[in-house]
Order: C-alpha cells, then structure tokens, then sequence
C-alpha cells in the first residue's frame, strides 16, 4: 500500500515519517511554506536522539490515486470536509485525528473508514521540520474499522506502522478509545488559553467532569485513564529535544501559529453538543470552546489568559444556567 498522509504537521509528518523509514511508499499532502520545504529538502525529523532530512515525496493538492493507496487523515478536524472533498470515495480513510466526529463525516462519502486513536508527542511550529518527543516509539496509535470491527486492512495497517516503530495495535473498539481521549483532550483549550498556575488543574477535572457524566447519559462507552497507562506504559515517554522546546498540545500550537482556528468545536465543542441533545449543562466546556475559538479568530497569543480570569468566566456561565 501506499499511504497519502493529508496534513503533514506534526501528528501526519511524524507518521509519514516513521512508514517511510519502515520502507513504505508515502506520499505527503501539505501546503504553503511547509510544501515548500518539503519540496526543496526534504522532511527534518527531529528526536531526542537525532536529527534526519528524508526525502519523503511530497505534493500539494490531490494526486491520481492508485488502487492500493490508503489515505491517511491528519488534518485538525474542523478542515476534515475540505482535505477530503477532493479525494474519490472508493479509497479508504484512517482518520489519525482527535475528536469523534470524523470518522462519522467520512463515511458518508467513503465507504472503508478506520478509526486511529493517536497518542504522539510532536510539535510542527517551522516548515520543513517535526520534532517528535515520544521515546523509544514516537507514538501508540490504535487502529480499528469505523464504527467497529478488525478486519485484514485494519490489520495490514497496525502491521505496518508497527513495522515502523511504532506501537500500533488493531482493536476492534477503537471509538471507545478515541472517546477516552477526547475526554483527556477537554484540557485543550485550557492549555492553549493559560499558562500553567494554581487552579489550572482543577478546571482540568471540572471540564472532564462535565464531559464523562455527559458520556454515561449518553450510554457512550470509553476508556479509563488507568487503562490508558496501562496500554501506553513506558513505550511512549516524553524526552526533552536539544534546542527544541515543546510549549504544548495541538491547540497550543495552533493559537501559536496563528492560524485562525482551533479545535476546539470538536473536543470541547462535542461535549456541549452531548449536553444539549440530553438536556445536561456544560458550562465549563461552553466557555473554553467559545474562547479557545474567540482566542483563534483574534489570533492571540497562547496562554495570555489568567486562570483566574478563566475560572471567573465559567463560574458565571454556571451561574447564568443554575437560575
């Protein structure tokens, strides 16, 4: 097979880089300054432990697909209808994304969706470059058919990157683990607002709080953070990069790009979803996607809020929702 990695930031270049140095055929879709890196010298794969230029292909919009092409999704999932439109549906998808709501929306044009629940450690802020911290795997990366199911491409696929160095088991639950980390990835935003300061935690677990009463409502199976250790272990620890500071997650990074959006409406944004389809109040997660996305638009800085300032913010839309 050849993977067609759409997004090649730090999540898809990381990927994309590890299935090339596992001698598979890939092929990365990017765009802007970072195609033109790519282009001209090739992807800087940068770890706690070296430094490689590859000279993965590259292109910037859709290429005409072979019959064994897999694509592999690694856009921020607001830009997930516009990186798939032009791709024909008879390929299939792997949606290495956080959120829930992609592989639902992929399928409605494609028929082989795959869901991938990604836990990797990497930062893509300069084109041409992706530093991945996870160590001695770059990443753990459970893989199973969309809704549910293992079958021989889901297989292939988990073989595949695991060929690559990277823990990849096929499971045949994986939206349960991908609702696991989306409740984990609540926190987000509150990343990407504030830098870290007493309080900072607490409004973790009220966002989490929120997110798995509205998931028990829902009958929504997920997985433990206990399970999760467990599954991850030691097989993905985060090592510091020489001259390479990592200052977040992917929402951080987003606000830190100024790229005008952020994630924000499919992690914390599915839970208000949840909580109004079953009359729950969320207003915890109502505020820190209305930020998070206030933050995007008016491209501030990340963490240029007070916790405090944040914390008021929620006690009052708590309180406007209590009367």
């Amino acid at each position: 097979m050849r993977y067609i990695v759409i997004g090649a930031g730090a999540v898809g270049g990381t990927i994309g880089a590890r299935l090339f140095q596992g001698g598979h055929e890939v092929l990365l879709i990017a765009r802007g300054a970072h195609y033109e890196a790519l282009r001209a010298g090739g992807l800087r794969l940068v770890t706690p432990h070296a430094t490689e230029t590859l000279p993965v292909p590259v292109a910037d919009g859709p290429v005409t697909p072979g019959d064994d092409d897999v694509l592999i999704l690694a856009t921020k999932s607001q830009d997930t209808i516009t990186a798939l439109d032009p791709w024909p549906g008879h390929l299939p998808v792997v949606c290495a994304q956080n959120g829930v709501d992609n592989e639902r929306t992929a399928l409605r044009r494609f028929a082989e969706v795959y869901g991938m629940c990604v836990w990797l450690p990497a930062l893509h802020l300069e084109p041409g470059t992706v530093a991945a911290y996870g160590h001695p795997h770059s990443g753990m990366l459970h893989v199973g058919r969309y809704p549910q199911g293992v079958d021989d491409r889901a297989r292939q696929i988990a073989a595949d990157l695991t060929k690559s160095g990277l823990v990849a088991p096929a499971v045949p639950d994986v939206m349960r683990w991908k609702y696991g980390k989306l409740l984990g990835n609540l926190g987000n935003a509150i990343e990407a607002l504030c830098e870290r300061a007493p309080g900072f935690e607490t409004l973790h677990e009220r966002a989490r709080a929120e997110g798995t009463a509205v998931l028990e409502e829902a009958g929504i199976p997920y997985s433990s953070p206990q399970e999760e250790r467990d599954a991850r272990g030691h097989q993905v620890d985060v090592l510091p990069i020489d001259g390479v500071s990592r200052g977040g997650g992917s929402s951080w990074q987003s606000l830190a790009r100024g790229s005008g959006s952020i994630e924000a409406d499919y992690l914390n944004g599915e839970i208000v979803l949840l909580g109004r389809e079953y009359g729950i109040p969320t207003p915890v997660n109502e505020v820190l996607q209305r930020e998070a996305g206030r933050f995007a638009r008016e491209k501030l800085p990340p963490g240029s809020m007070p916790v405090e300032r944040l914390a008021t913010l929620i006690d009052e839309r708590s309180a406007a929702l209590s009367r």
